[in-house]
């Protein structure tokens, strides 16, 4: 099993708190073998067998656990009373009325609770309300371009070069960051298939059934469109006219409560807007970005888009990935693809696919010009060239950022 050690890391660090661990993420992101591999690390650092009951609410051996009740008794009756209890309840929200079953075990001070959920209303309503001040969310994306190099058995420091790194990340761009795609060996064809599956269980489980959606093939109009326009702005108006522009009318209310559904399912996030200057939060406009780039070859295949957009994406998750809130910069009429906030501080990143083109550096540098702060910027790029600062604007390549935070030990 390869390890995932940032969020082994964040885990360990909120062991035996008096916190529920909630990881949230989409359908196979890999939550499970997680949970798995901390299950494993506990164990060798001497935590007993006997002290951790782990459940799968997808495996139908625990079918008859799908209350509260019988949830709750299950875990009681094994409960230890002289020692600490790890508990791991995979997929908790196939259980009726968990959230009592989970408020119940938190009131015990010797268990250590952690739960999963694919759909952000794992956190929203009842438990949030029992939880409030008393869980930390945890939340896990697909595999970072430096986790996907281990899951291949790719060791960074000894591959032929740039160029074999540039073939990886094409690939890791086209075959999905999935973990399990890994194991698929490049296979374009079982790759193709398996992102099916996870495509249509988080649309027809996650969104059709969780909102009894009736009209189906009017929401895959919508993902289609929101997969074709990734780090687009564009309103609810826009997707709304054009849909109905092709004979299949839909109001901008059923819009936004597709949206909804697609962002708490995890497979698209949205990116608001921040006015940089008035450090203001804005409510109308926005972007949003895929969780992975493999599910838009699933749905269009090699339909073009812009390969700008797609390294925007990839950098926005990175970002996330690292822990920052993340906007797109509003900087008067000058925009900034991405200020990403921790705190108080403040980093300014633009994106862009090449650079050496003398019109294009000036273009992606001047938003950042613009912002007379002292806060970090960047400007990252595929091209292969060294770093070098213009103003103190550091330009980066994309591969070299991604593998600089591949050994960091905790993400917080």
């Amino acid at each position: 099993m390869v390890l995932r050690p940032i969020y082994l890391a964040t885990l360990t660090a909120y062991k035996d708190t008096h916190l529920i661990k909630v990881l949230t993420g989409i359908r196979r992101c890999g939550k499970s073998m997680l949970l798995e591999s901390f299950q494993e690390d506990l164990q060798a650092k001497g935590v007993g067998k006997e002290q951790i009951i782990a459940i799968n609410f997808e495996d139908m051996d625990f079918a008859p656990l799908c209350t509260a009740e019988t949830l709750h008794a299950y875990i009681s009756q094994r409960l230890l009373r002289d020692r600490m209890n790890y508990i791991f309840l995979d997929e908790v929200q196939n259980v009726a009325d968990f959230q009592k079953a989970v408020d119940s075990l938190f009131l015990r001070k010797n268990v250590d609770l952690y739960i999963t959920g694919s759909n952000a209303a794992l956190l929203s309503g009842e438990l949030a309300t029992l939880l409030s001040g008393r869980y930390v969310e945890i939340h896990v994306l697909p595999l970072s371009f430096s986790e996907y190099l281990d899951f291949i058995k790719t060791d960074a420091a000894t591959t032929s070069g740039a160029s074999n790194l540039g073939r990886q990340f094409a690939e890791y761009l086209q075959f999905s960051s999935f973990p399990f795609t890994c194991e698929l060996h490049r296979d374009a064809i079982r790759i193709r298939e398996y992102l099916g599956g996870i495509f249509n269980t988080v649309i027809l489980r996650d969104i059709v059934a969780r909102k009894k959606i009736a009209d189906v093939m009017m929401l895959e109009d919508v993902i289609r469109f929101m997969f074709d326009n990734i780090g687009n702005l564009f309103s609810t108006k826009k997707i709304s006219d054009t849909i109905s522009a092709s004979g299949r009318k839909i109001s901008t209310h059923t819009v936004e409560s597709y949206l909804s559904a697609l962002t708490d399912s995890f497979i698209v996030y949205r990116c608001s807007r921040f006015d940089v200057k008035g450090r203001q939060y804005l409510k109308t406009g926005g972007k949003y970005y895929l969780v992975d780039m493999g599910l838009r070859w699933y749905l269009l295949g090699n339909k073009g888009i812009d390969r700008g957009f797609i390294l925007e994406n990839i950098v926005y998750l990175e970002l996330i990935r690292r822990g920052l809130a993340v906007y797109v910069g509003k900087a008067g009429d000058a925009e900034i693809d991405f200020a990403a906030l921790k705190g108080d501080e403040c980093s300014y990143y633009q994106v862009s696919l090449t650079v050496r083109d003398a019109a294009t550096l000036e273009r992606e540098l001047l938003p950042l010009r613009q912002q007379r702060d002292h806060y970090p910027k960047y400007l990252v790029t595929l091209d292969d060239d060294p770093p070098a600062s213009f103003d103190g604007i550091q330009r980066i390549n994309v591969i070299d950022w991604l593998m600089s935070w591949a050994h960091y030990s905790s993400r917080w």
